[in-house]
């Protein structure tokens, strides 16, 4: 899957089939479902899944637990906006995805 598949299955009711967690987890986002997109990795470990992690509570508006996921994905704090966050976070995935 490509950034413009994934882009365009937003106008979906449900999530591709055929992508791995963090990439359901920024689906539901985009879709608006915060809850969901944390839920499903919430108990995740590795640099990937922290990065995400780190962004999802910069959108929650909880920067001192966003800060502790960055330091955890080894990243610095995200002085992006969401979007373009959110556009990185998708390429880096559906790059690994696709490797």
């Amino acid at each position: 899957m490509n950034m413009e598949a994934f882009i365009k299955s937003l106008s979906q009711n449900t999530a591709p089939e055929n992508i791995d967690i963090l990439l359901n987890s920024l689906w539901f986002d985009a879709k608006g479902d915060w809850h969901k997109a944390h839920e499903l990795i919430n108990d995740l470990t590795g640099k990937d899944a922290a990065w995400l992690h780190a962004y999802l509570h910069r959108k929650e508006g909880d920067e001192g637990n966003a800060a502790y996921w960055y330091r955890r994905a080894g990243k610095a704090f995200s002085h992006q906006t969401l979007a373009e966050e959110w556009t990185d976070l998708t390429n880096a995935f559906l790059q690994t995805a696709s490797s």
